[in-house]
């Protein structure tokens, strides 16, 4: 996997910076900070831009669809700095301090800089779908808006959902697949820049749905158990926010003592302080919720190995694939 991870760096690096070095100067340094291309001073750096992860899911997709590799550059790189601008905003909604080990760029550069940094990250990306060829930049391009919207109302649901007591877990999936729809978007922006079959569009959408919903759990599982020195992030940052992940509203609503006491530290009105946090961390355990997590996760992965089995024939593909979803699912950060 580290050699096909390196292959898709090498292919969206170039194109990566071309994008961010086109930005005006009023955005370039807040960009390439997010993308860990330089410091907060615009100097040059590797400061852990992350792993391209979801990009390399886009130029897998297009490769395993039939087409050389080099025709899904232009959506892997799209999905980069897709990925990039919904981070970049996320840590500004969450108010996190802290993302791959550093300062989150809201906190270098003010809430507005980045904001405005998110948004033209987004307008890039529409840029790179744009130089495919016609049909399948305006297809790409629909994809990309449709995902968008769908991750827009994910992040809206997960804030209604912070006001919310008595949350469950239908509402809660809900909003973790709307949340999640990048996967998806990844999957089908790969797939499309080479291929217009609807079957296999339809199959990678849905492998991709469901690869979103068993990654978000290794998030939320990170944020309640993940090391902080390794995830690059505050510990506890959900819990703190209130925030209504699957493990929490599983806790919540597990009927056992330990979820009763967790309701009762949950629905203060109070902040919490770092050892009530870990306290909470400790009754959602003893609630079942993290073995419920990981039983949930390997449903999920299992549907979404289903199909991907339908989506790719091609076994050599398949097992590409299959090895980086069990990647994206087995971080540890």
């Amino acid at each position: 996997m580290t050699e096909i991870l390196a292959w898709a760096g090498d292919l969206i690096d170039s194109p990566l910076q071309q994008a961010i070095d086109s930005l005006p100067s009023s955005l370039r340094r807040v960009a390439g900070y997010q993308l860990g291309r330089n410091d907060a001073d615009g100097r040059p750096a590797r400061a852990g831009g992350g792993k391209a992860l979801f990009a390399t899911l886009a130029l897998l997709c297009g490769r395993a669809a039939g087409g050389p590799a080099a025709s899904a550059v232009p959506a892997a790189v799209a999905v980069q700095l897709l990925h990039d601008a919904l981070l970049l905003h996320d840590d500004i909604i969450d108010q996190d301090s802290t993302r791959r080990g550093r300062p989150t760029a809201w906190k270098v550069f003010g809430t507005s800089r980045a904001m405005l940094a998110g948004t033209a990250l987004y307008a890039q990306a529409c840029t790179q779908l744009g130089s495919l060829d016609q049909d399948v930049a305006a297809d790409c391009v629909r994809i990309f808006n449709a995902s968008m919207i769908r991750v827009m109302d994910g992040q809206a649901r997960d804030l209604a959902l912070e006001e919310h007591a008595d949350a469950g877990l239908d509402e809660c999936r809900t909003m973790v697949a709307a949340k999640t729809g990048e996967l998806a978007n990844a999957c089908l922006l790969g797939t499309r820049s080479v291929c217009a079959d609807p079957d296999r569009l339809r199959e990678i959408k849905a492998f991709g749905d469901f690869l979103g919903l068993a990654y978000q759990i290794t998030d939320d599982l990170l944020d309640v158990w993940g090391d902080p020195a390794v995830t690059g992030k505050s510990a506890h940052s959900d819990l703190a926010a209130r925030k209504k992940t699957l493990p929490v509203v599983a806790a919540l609503r597990s009927g056992t003592p330990a979820g009763a006491a967790f309701a009762d530290l949950y629905r203060r009105d109070s902040g919490l302080s770092p050892t009530e946090l870990a306290h909470a961390a400790d009754l959602i355990e003893q609630a079942g919720s993290r073995r419920w997590a990981h039983e949930q996760q390997a449903h999920w992965l299992s549907r979404a190995h289903a199909h991907l089995h339908r989506a790719v024939p091609d076994p050599t593909s398949a097992a590409e694939l299959r090895a980086l979803t069990q990647l994206m699912i087995s971080r540890d950060h």
